[in-house]
């Protein structure tokens, strides 16, 4: 009797905390706020500082570009002509090419934005928008090469084997979820034709391009109050020795504790987590080039929350974006670690 009480006890208080989990987490952060006010003071500015020296710098002309794009029959023409190419592949419109591309060369969040612009002109299905926000929200070959390879590592090529694989990891992920994606009904002229409705005139140009900035704005801001937020927490996570303590229980697995560190700091946000792992002095420098290719194939939960912010007003469900995020990171740890074993490219002491 007294075994199933305290069985219906535990149900109860463990439904409860579910429950309440969300207001307990905000709680918590408000205090932690308050108790490390100083060093969250000085993550806000360096979060600040990230946003408006890098984010904006590169991803707002691409912002108010695509925007603008999004006005004009360039995507129904990709459409027409490239339909032939993208079905046998990835299983996929030929519209899907656009945002694909975009994914590759913009940076995030810019891929998930221009899905959802799409999907809400009626040119995906829900099924095909989901699947696409797996694999085209990629980093940029500026950040990778420019940030990760030259600043971080001190070399391009370093950076151009950790776009390389990147980008094939992410094309084997579409490749891989167009297999278990059912065949839709696809377009016809005539179809393209009435999804081409949405043109820009000179007329026209003023409005429409305030709109752009307008809507280019709005990502934007929300993407500085993502990467401000996740420098507080990740600074409130050092300070109150959490990551550290998980470093110590699970630093068996690493010969160097210093790379949960690094774990732990990307899985949370991208680049704090690339800073630190890039920064690790050992002799086998591939340990390090192999952990960041995973980082970058992963994101962080920083972007996941971006993505999320932006499907969500279209109610697409992220939960492929999640397990296409975990594949592009393990494919692209395996590419880079085949690419490592060439005698040209050995960077190890």
């Amino acid at each position: 009797m007294n075994i199933h009480f305290c069985m219906r006890s535990f149900k109860c208080y463990f439904i409860s905390l579910r429950r309440n989990i969300l207001p307990i987490l905000f709680v918590l952060f408000i205090l932690a706020l308050l108790i490390f006010s100083n060093s969250n003071i000085v993550a806000t500015k360096s979060g600040l500082n990230l946003w408006v020296n890098s984010v904006v710098p590169s991803l707002f002309p691409f912002l108010v570009a695509t925007e603008l794009l999004s006005y004009t029959s360039v995507v129904t023409f990709l459409g027409r002509k490239l339909d032939k190419l993208m079905w046998p592949i990835f299983n996929m419109p030929g519209t899907a090419a656009y945002p694909l591309v975009l994914g590759m060369i913009s940076g995030y969040p810019i891929g998930a934005k221009t899905v959802c612009n799409l999907y809400s002109q009626g040119l995906f299905t829900k099924k095909e928008a989901e699947i696409l926000l797996a694999y085209t929200n990629n980093s940029g070959p500026l950040f990778i090469i420019g940030t990760v390879g030259i600043s971080m590592f001190g070399s391009s090529t370093i950076g151009v084997i950790l776009l390389f694989t990147h980008i094939l990891a992410s094309v084997s992920v579409g490749i891989i979820f167009g297999k278990f994606l059912k065949s839709e009904k696809r377009m016809t002229n005539s179809d393209f034709k009435k999804m081409s409705n949405k043109k820009v005139t000179f007329s026209s140009l003023g409005e429409v391009l305030s709109n752009s900035i307008i809507s280019s704005i709005k990502t934007i801001f929300m993407i500085g109050g993502f990467v401000v937020i996740f420098s507080v927490i990740i600074s409130i996570l050092r300070q109150s020795g959490v990551i550290y303590i998980f470093s110590n229980i699970f630093s068996h697995f690493f010969s160097n504790s210093d790379f949960l560190t690094g774990i732990l700091t990307g899985i949370i946000e991208l680049t704090n987590g690339l800073n630190v792992v890039s920064n690790i002095h050992i002799k086998e420098l591939s340990v390090n080039i192999l952990i960041c290719a995973f980082l970058l194939g992963f994101a962080g939960l920083s972007i996941m929350f971006q993505i999320l912010s932006i499907v969500s007003k279209e109610k697409l469900s992220i939960k492929p974006y999640i397990i296409g995020k975990v594949l592009q990171g393990i494919l692209a740890t395996l590419y880079t670690f085949v690419i490592l074993q060439l005698p040209i490219f050995n960077f190890d002491l």
